[in-house]
């Protein structure tokens, strides 16, 4: 029997991007795009948490300003795991760091007719309410370990509703030029859709009735234990909206020296009209650090809240170490922001998510698709150190994929052929048929021969998507 292998919770990262195959699309303003895409494909990454610093000197967003590969790396996705030190304000942010270490929201913070307070529950933290288990694995080298987990919302055996803020930035994209003068705009203009979709508004499930998207996750992997009132419920919020200026092309250090001139980003045109557009992942990483800081210090971004950053039809493509291109297409993550040495520590736990156009991608992949498979992750691995014993992606041998070792819902389902499923609200007199992920449920990571979720379901809403439960990664 092998042991746990143990990670410092800042280093567990691992990242990984799924080649399912783009689907056809209108017509592309550069041609180049449109062989990324569908070369590509929809993918997710997995990013260290980041260590805030307000004392350091405010970084800077300048024409000039120049990128650092990461360090003894293949490729700029290295970014998300590197260890590139505090983040600092951004030149446009506040002076000071938020008072008392953290701001929290006026949400629910007592317990009272049918409701459980969003606060703490582990000493010593300023975050979200979350709840701690644990599984016995049941099958390969980890037979009989017990992996223990922390997930977000009170414990389903209190029963109750949580109501947890979920606060959201959108970003526009402003498009330069070589010379600095303007391509066009791509503005996010999907606000209205994001808050009428499931993962905000209520529909029916088999694990309930009038219930959000995430909620309905988490009931189908507790169905069996739960209180039957219990629920943990995002209210929606948009607290920002700003514009990411892009160049045309940025210059990248490298390990040996060099600085090169590399392309910011690539630009299409999906088949409604929309344009999408490949943005390089340093410097995504930089304007999104940027931006998270500055939402917190201005009290947009709170320490119990689930914060978002939203973008329109925006996919990070990755550059080798000598600046070539060299993947794509990064959909959005989830992580946490922390001031390590304060006392309570505060985490802000924040994701990047992108609205996306139909037929940009095969599976189903489509409008609140990346953004619900971060929201359920959250749910299920908000501090991003959920460990599980190592797992093969379904349908492909272990030689031919890079096994993972995590409580990662969406991960294993964005593979299959078909990952989405469609959902039909009405709102008003709008209909829109929205395409959330299946996700696995914590079942699927047990490697047991039967499932104690819903209808002993292994996958959620689409129970048949992942008929049995994880493979172990041979060793």
């Amino acid at each position: 029997m092998r042991s746990i292998p143990r990670f410092t919770p800042l280093f567990l990262v691992v990242l990984f991007i799924a080649c399912v195959t783009a689907s056809s699309f209108g017509q592309t303003a550069d041609n180049d795009a449109a062989a990324a895409l569908q070369a590509g494909g929809p993918g997710f990454a997995r990013v260290v948490p980041q260590s805030l610093d307000f004392s350091q000197p405010p970084a800077t967003v300048s024409s000039d300003m120049v990128l650092t590969f990461p360090a003894n790396a293949a490729s700029s996705k290295e970014v998300f795991k590197a260890n590139m030190g505090p983040a600092t304000r951004s030149s446009n942010s506040a002076s000071s760091a938020p008072q008392s270490s953290a701001k929290r929201d006026d949400g629910d913070d007592s317990d009272g007719d049918g409701r459980r307070a969003n606060r703490p529950t582990i000493d010593g933290l300023d975050s979200v309410a979350t709840f701690a288990g644990a599984f016995i694995n049941q099958a390969g080298p980890d037979l009989g370990v017990s992996f223990p987990f922390t997930m977000m919302g009170n414990h389903p055996l209190a029963g109750g509703t949580t109501t947890i803020p979920a606060k959201m930035t959108t970003v526009n994209l402003r498009l330069l030029n070589a010379d600095g003068s303007l391509r066009f705009d791509v503005p996010f203009s999907f606000r209205d859709l994001v808050e009428d979709s499931p993962i905000f508004e209520e529909t029916n499930y088999r694990s309930g009735g009038h219930i959000q998207f995430s909620d309905a996750i988490q009931r189908a992997e507790f169905f069996r234990s739960m209180g039957e009132d219990w629920h943990t419920v995002l209210r929606p919020r948009f607290v920002n909206n700003v514009t990411f200026t892009i160049p045309r092309f940025v210059r990248v250090r490298f390990a040996d020296g060099s600085v090169k001139v590399v392309q910011a980003y690539r630009v299409g045109t999906a088949a409604d009209g929309n344009h999408f557009v490949l943005l390089l992942d340093l410097l995504f990483n930089f304007l999104f650090t940027n931006q998270v800081v500055n939402d917190i210090n201005a009290g947009n971004f709170t320490t119990n809240a689930l914060n978002n950053v939203l973008l329109p039809n925006t996919f990070l493509f990755s550059i080798d170490n000598q600046g070539q291109p060299a993947g794509c297409c990064v959909l959005g993550f989830h992580t946490f922001f922390l001031i390590p040495d304060a006392v309570p520590q505060p985490r802000w736990i924040t994701q990047f998510a992108s609205w996306i156009s139909p037929g940009l991608f095969g599976g189903g992949v489509q409008d609140i698709s990346a953004m619900s498979h971060e929201t359920a992750e959250a749910f299920n691995d908000p501090f991003v150190d959920n460990i599980t014993s190592l797992w093969q992606f379904p349908g492909f041998p272990p030689t031919a994929r890079v096994c993972q070792g995590n409580l990662e819902t969406g991960d294993p389902v964005e593979v299959l052929r078909t990952s989405t499923v469609p959902i039909t609200l009405r709102e008003g007199h709008e209909v829109f048929t929205f395409h959330p992920q299946t996700e696995a449920l914590l079942q699927w990571f047990e490697m047991g021969t039967s499932s104690n979720a819903i209808d002993g379901a292994f996958s959620f809403p689409d129970e048949t998507a992942l008929p049995h439960s994880a493979l172990p990664c041979p060793q």
